[in-house]
């Protein structure tokens, strides 16, 4: 039995899938990536699996499962820069499980909509079902992450600079909208009690004034100081961030809190 396959059609359906996949994982994981990264990433692995379509070598289905891993680890080293064996396997096995069920809305969408189209249009009823499977994928998820709450939102921020390191517990604020004036850096939030804790790296020579406006209160200024260096702890690998501003202020943070900061959602991309 013969295939004739397309392989611009191959590459399109391929394409589109894996910006789907690259989309939904990233949600999955709390990682942001750029448009661009998301783009390169879907064509980098839409071109390997192209490749591996035309090898010489077994079935297609072979090729396909063969050159499935793979892809999907290239794609999320592309993308969202994910490091080291274990977490490579751990995102490619997280991007799988969101191809089964995208895959699974695909199937059950395309059905139906075959049967209103008597299979005209072939292509475009396949692109049709992947985004509204994708559209209902995303809103599922958004709604999951809504009910758990921001305590799934947290990460584990470490500051080298001491003689010891400090684990300060986050919470990623996307409200949070503070830049430096003068760099346009993001700016992200301690409490006053982390900043006695880490008084040593918070240097005169470092000092930033960042201006704020806030419910209650229309205007104020934040002073800031400059860190060298933290790392950034959240699924799938950790973040490096260096020259991070971070500004003191115990508005909205509680010592009793179960986070002591503020993070820019800007420290998370890539």
């Amino acid at each position: 039995m013969y295939y004739k396959l397309y392989i611009d059609s191959v590459f399109i359906l391929q394409m589109t899938t894996d910006l789907y996949l690259l989309s939904l994982a990233g949600q999955i994981m709390r990682r942001t990536a750029t448009r661009q990264k998301i783009w390169l990433g879907a064509a980098a692995g839409a071109g390997m699996s192209c490749l591996f379509l035309m090898l010489p070598l077994f079935s297609v289905g072979v090729r396909l499962l063969l050159g499935a891993v793979p892809v999907s680890m290239c794609m999320m080293c592309l993308t969202y820069r994910v490091h080291g064996v274990r977490r490579l396997l751990r995102a490619s096995l997280l991007m799988a499980a969101a191809g089964f069920f995208l895959g699974s809305g695909m199937i059950w969408i395309l059905n139906r909509l075959r049967a209103v189209m008597k299979g005209r249009g072939s292509l475009f009823l396949t692109l049709t079902a992947g985004a509204l499977s994708y559209l209902v994928m995303r809103a599922i998820l958004r709604w999951i992450m809504r009910r758990q709450g921001d305590s799934l939102r947290t990460v584990r921020v470490y500051v080298p600079s001491l003689g010891q390191e400090i684990r300060i517990s986050a919470i990623v604020d996307t409200g949070n909208h503070l830049t430096d004036p003068i760099s346009g850096a993001p700016v992200s939030v301690i409490s006053r009690k982390i900043a006695r804790c880490m008084s040593s790296c918070l240097s005169r020579e470092k000092y930033h004034a960042v201006p704020y406006r806030s419910v209650g209160k229309q205007s104020g200024i934040l002073s800031a100081y400059e860190l060298p260096e933290i790392l950034i702890e959240e699924t799938g690998g950790a973040l490096k961030r260096e020259h991070v501003i971070v500004a003191v202020c115990d508005t909205g943070i509680s010592e009793d809190s179960d986070y002591q900061m503020i993070l820019h959602p800007g420290l998370l991309e890539n």
